[in-house]
């Protein structure tokens, strides 16, 4: 079963994670989060893409600046200690949505959602690294697509490795990818084919996750780079804050590429502000 090591077992993050998710696995009606749950009413973007809705068939309106967005995540184990004592096997999907709740000239569309499966293995770790244990390590596949079809149509496959560390009120999650690839389109608009082939450019091959706990409060933040001289990546930034029972205040700050796959290579600012379920990435 899932156990951890800890630098600070009197204050870490990742022990009362794990320590939730045990206590409630294998109850039949209970859901596991896996990244952040979050709804955000009310998020500001200064510079919508507007690119991709201009060259479809359909009739164009400017996108509001303003817009709902939400994250719906959860995972749930198909297998534990595979290997011995050992090796955890999981299912995970993450729904990720932009509403354009108050654009009502083109009747409130859902301008974007972000589908991703993902199906990996855990392993529990003790190795010491500097102030941090390394509690986990693990390895997956993941597909990613926005289920649009078209010119607008994007999706890619992964496989990744991750590692995960506790430092007590410090967790740092660190995730490397490798994109599967696929055969390139025959002409512009063909339904087969890779949608996006330069989306490694601005999505890079790497991400850190890390989250900061100070008493109550949550500190969230994502590092993505290409590690090439264009330097595209991202950062986001959260905070979140307890209100009733396990809903949290939540405010999010996105800086840079990538933070939908319609916006994949498209650099976006947006700050929005909301209510989230779970506190961890």
């Amino acid at each position: 079963m899932l156990s951890t090591h800890y630098a600070n077992a009197d204050a870490s993050l990742l022990e009362e994670r794990v320590e939730d998710e045990l206590a409630t696995s294998e109850l039949p009606f209970v859901i596991t989060p896996h990244k952040v749950n979050y709804l955000l009413p009310v998020t500001y973007n200064p510079s919508p893409n507007n690119a991709p809705f201009e060259q479809s068939d359909e009739v164009h309106y400017p996108l509001d600046k303003v817009e709902a967005k939400f994250q719906i995540s959860f995972k749930f184990p198909l297998a534990y200690n595979l290997f011995g004592d050992n090796g955890h096997l999981f299912f995970a999907y993450t729904n990720q949505s932009y509403w354009q709740v108050f654009n009502k000239d083109i009747s409130s569309p859902f301008r974007e959602t972000n589908h991703e499966p993902e199906l990996f293995m855990l392993f529990n770790n003790d190795w010491q690294v500097g102030n941090f244990i390394n509690s986990f390590w693990g390895f997956g596949i993941s597909h990613q697509s926005n289920g649009a079809s078209n010119l607008r149509s994007r999706s890619w496959n992964r496989i990744y490795g991750t590692m995960v560390f506790d430092g007590g009120p410090i967790a740092i999650g660190t995730k490397v990818w490798w994109r599967l690839p696929e055969d390139e389109k025959d002409y512009i608009g063909d339904p087969r084919g890779d949608d996006n082939p330069d989306i490694g450019k601005y999505m890079g091959n790497f991400e850190i996750n890390a989250v900061y706990g100070l008493e109550q409060h949550r500190f969230t933040m994502l590092l993505r780079n290409n590690l090439r001289k264009s330097n595209k990546g991202a950062i986001e930034l959260t905070w979140s804050y307890p209100i009733i029972g396990n809903l949290r205040l939540y405010t999010q700050y996105f800086n840079g590429y990538g933070e939908s796959l319609i916006d994949y290579n498209v650099h976006n600012q947006r700050f929005g502000i909301g209510v989230s379920i779970n506190d961890l990435l």
